[in-house]
């Protein structure tokens, strides 16, 4: 296969539901000449209350079947499956895997100032500690994490704003705030939608890392430095995207209502434990 083919091919971004839309809009927006397919799991949102291993399950299924639909690149855009399967996924797949808890914990670690770093995540993020193993290269900066369920929920229900997310924001928020943190990390790719309420409760003196710009930069280095940049000349580039969840059109109108992005479809994945066309599920047997 040709070098020109393997740049033309598009860059795989995975997510539990809507949240990985912020990184494949700001991957669009730094690389807009790369083409793209997107999927989401909003059949199993949220990903953060369940165990590792379902996470993990549900995750190496649906990158096995972007990698069988021929991406160039896989970009785990959800911290959950992040921390579930990172290596898995690096030691699995002979193609670049980028994630999304490395570059903004990089960013956090140049921003801070007071050396006192908030993070707030799903519940399977903070409990999985891959944020603490990341930041004691640095044993100068205390971290502080709080775990915040419910905000994964409103932002799948398209409730950003008003009286109850800015209620349920200041519980969350509270003990961090105690802490005298300088820089808080939104550990979760859903919760940029949320910036203005939990900017609005930690106040400007606080500075937010979130990851989707964070791991488009990554995207873009690593096909810079590995050759992979689709050429100028290709032609219009696609985005396709897939859904694992029946309502397919109420991911359509989430996505234009909260990114301003107009899809004109919405694939349908089926699903049992993930399924994708012509994909043979590799890790059945060892999970059952």
């Amino acid at each position: 296969m040709s070098e020109q083919h393997v740049n033309d091919r598009p860059i795989g971004v995975f997510d539990s539901g809507v949240g990985g839309l912020t990184v494949a809009r700001a991957i669009r927006d730094m690389l807009p000449n790369e083409s793209m397919i997107y999927v989401g799991d909003t059949a199993h949102t949220p990903y953060g209350p369940r165990p590792i291993a379902e996470v993990r399950r549900y995750a190496l299924e649906i990158l096995d079947g972007l990698v069988a639909q021929g991406v160039k690149m896989l970009v785990i855009a959800c911290n959950t499956a992040s921390a579930a399967m990172l290596r898995d996924a690096h030691e699995r797949y002979d193609l670049p895997v980028v994630e999304v808890i490395g570059p903004t914990v990089r960013s956090a670690i140049s921003i801070t100032r007071n050396q006192r770093v908030g993070l707030i995540g799903t519940q399977g993020t903070i409990q999985s500690r891959v944020y603490d193993d990341l930041f004691s290269m640095r044993p100068d900066i205390e971290l502080s994490s709080q775990a915040c369920p419910r905000f994964v929920e409103l932002v799948e229900a398209g409730q950003t704003s008003g009286p109850e997310v800015l209620e349920v924001a200041q519980q969350y928020l509270a003990p961090l705030m105690a802490q005298q943190i300088d820089t808080l990390v939104l550990g979760c790719t859903h919760y940029p939608f949320l910036r203005g309420a939990i900017s609005q409760v930690v106040g400007r003196q606080v500075a937010l890392v979130s990851s989707d710009v964070e791991t488009a930069g990554e995207v873009y280095r690593v096909l810079t430095d590995r050759g992979l940049l689709r050429a100028p000349n290709a032609g219009e580039p696609t985005v396709r995207y897939e859904a694992t969840g029946e309502d397919t059109a109420g991911f359509v109108e989430l996505a234009r209502r909260m990114l301003g992005i107009g899809i004109d479809a919405v694939d349908h994945l089926q699903t049992g434990a993930i399924r994708l066309p012509n994909f043979t599920n590799h890790e059945e047997s060892q999970d059952e």
